[in-house]
């Protein structure tokens, strides 16, 4: 009989969204100036340490998007009725900040996004976002 260690209930009831950063062929280089896209990654990981997962993707082909951003729900989130939602152009610490506000708050189903995400928000094909998923 295996033994494996149980994992800690109190960190399974927290809801933590993935906050997925596309760093592919253009997101995250010199394709897209003025960016310190090192940083962006760092203070996104920074800010959201211990409440959400932030993860670094290859391409998402949403290039002209760039950077590219997807908030995913937790899983209470998304029994809430919460979705992915696709935030393009994040090039600046302000839009950073925002996300990293929602996604402490519990992200997608769980909490409002600030109202000026709403102008970062865009929509992925279909096979794109199938992309993301599997």
């Amino acid at each position: 009989m295996s033994r494996r260690p149980r994992k800690d209930v109190s960190a399974q009831s927290v809801p933590r969204p993935t906050v997925s950063v596309c760093r592919g062929c253009c997101c995250g280089t010199e394709k897209i100036p003025g960016v310190d896209h090192a940083a962006q990654l760092a203070r996104l990981r920074s800010g959201l340490e211990g409440a959400a997962t932030v993860r670094a993707v290859e391409c998402l082909d949403a290039c002209e998007q760039g950077n590219v951003i997807v908030v995913q729900p937790s899983a209470e989130g998304r029994r809430a009725g919460g979705r992915p939602v696709w935030l393009g152009l994040v090039n600046d610490e302000h839009a950073e900040q925002d996300v990293i506000t929602w996604a402490s708050a519990g992200g997608p189903g769980l909490a409002d996004a600030p109202d000026i995400l709403d102008l970062y928000v865009f929509q992925p094909s279909r096979r794109v976002r199938a992309g993301l998923d599997g």
